[in-house]
């Protein structure tokens, strides 16, 4: 299946390639339009103008951003366009205001909406979020702040190569898209800064997230509901919060999350290594069908979790019993330290027990001993060596 899915994903690129070469008599630079890459001139209505150019053509088309700094205020990249091989090539880097002001009455930086065919290769965006997580640090009234790239409504996307910094709130978010591969795409925000989740999918299906390394304050990668078909190989993760799905049941209608799979990663210093989180209340949410094997956990607080009283900062807690449904979740080989002696942490819903969970080929340590592990409302197997030993009903 590993080899299928890295085949699959070789193609695309190839693919990806394959037409940017046919774009190169439709290549439009920035700086021929005007662009100034002195990171101060805002160049916002140049990329617009690039991309009115490149939606209205019928033919492949790429939107070239050089070596240089450029300053983008922010910027919406719309479709529907005339053809389906759009491509933002990038060897420069795009950078954020640092004033916290400037992004405040806007939810995202770099937006694309309604597109089919997008490519993002290459190149750095930079949130300059550094001053608004220090204003949220101080308890002072901030703004909520601006996710760097969101992509919605968007089939058949590409993302190669990408590197984004110090994002004001989360790096990369994809939601309610259709066939999207990553690949090599880097995270790197410090490990307090609040709410940079590294890449959020959520409402979306057929996603891959491949060889990436992601260094964020809050969940490297995050799964939100109505996730489907989304492969995640290769990832390094720390710092921060692990990989996550959920939160779920913030609402009591919520669509379901299934068919995940995380394999070959490492995290490292991270507050979670593979969890599933839900808040304590009615819904009909539910996780199913979800794969982690053969990782990596080096000295991470709480590797293996199923947390269905979930409450950040433990304000406004709900209280109550979760309506969240897991089931069919495997955990195979999965190895390393855990910097807390409770390794493996199932707290489920007294109502909606965690079920059909499987426990294959495991071995965590915390300081040079066996892990330990807890279960609430958790009911599964164990197969060969599981150490800690199987809490499960």
């Amino acid at each position: 299946m590993a080899l299928l899915r890295s085949l699959h994903v070789f193609l695309s690129l190839l693919l990806l390639f394959f037409n940017h070469a046919l774009a190169v008599g439709l290549t439009f630079n920035i700086v021929s339009l005007g662009a100034k890459s002195d990171g101060k001139i805002d160049v916002s209505s140049v990329l617009q103008i690039a991309w009115a150019k490149a939606c209205d053509s019928s033919k492949p088309t790429t939107i070239y951003v050089p070596k240089g700094i450029f300053y983008v205020r922010s910027v919406s990249f719309n479709g529907p366009c005339k053809n389906n091989a759009i491509t933002l090539l990038i060897d420069g880097t795009l950078v954020a205001s640092s004033n916290i002001q400037v992004l405040a009455r806007t939810k995202f930086w770099l937006e694309f909406n309604h597109i089919n065919g997008l490519s993002i290769v290459g190149g750095v965006i930079d949130g300059q979020g550094t001053a608004l997580w220090d204003c949220k640090r101080s308890g002072k009234s901030c703004p909520n702040g601006a996710r760097s790239l969101q992509i919605n409504d968007t089939k058949n996307v590409n993302i190669w190569g990408l590197s984004s910094i110090n994002s004001q709130m989360f790096n990369i978010v994809v939601d309610g898209c259709q066939n999207v591969h990553m690949t090599g795409v880097s995270v790197s925000s410090a490990g307090d800064s609040p709410n940079t989740d590294g890449i959020h999918v959520q409402q979306s299906s057929n996603v891959t997230i491949l060889n990436s390394n992601i260094g964020t304050g809050d969940d490297c990668i995050s799964i939100g509901p109505g996730t489907s078909n989304l492969w995640i190989e290769n990832i390094t993760c720390g710092p921060g919060h692990g990989i996550s799905i959920g939160s779920l049941g913030k609402r009591a209608e919520e669509d379901g999350v299934h068919n995940v799979t995380v394999i070959s990663s490492t995290f490292t210093g991270t507050q979670n290594g593979v969890r599933i989180k839900s808040w304590g209340r009615p819904s009909n949410g539910f996780a199913t069908k979800v794969h982690f094997q053969r990782i990596i956990m080096d000295n991470v607080k709480n590797p293996i979790i199923i947390d269905e009283n979930y409450c950040p900062h433990h304000k406004n807690c709900p209280g109550q019993a979760s309506g969240v449904k897991v089931s069919d979740v495997t955990y195979e080989d999965i190895k390393g330290t855990s910097a807390t002696e409770i390794a493996i942490n199932f707290d489920c819903s007294p109502i909606n027990h965690c079920t059909r969970l499987s426990l294959k080929d495991i071995k965590l340590t915390y300081e040079n001993q066996i892990a330990q592990a807890s279960c609430k409302n958790a009911e599964g197997i164990a197969s060969g060596v599981v150490e800690p030993s199987s809490c499960l009903a």
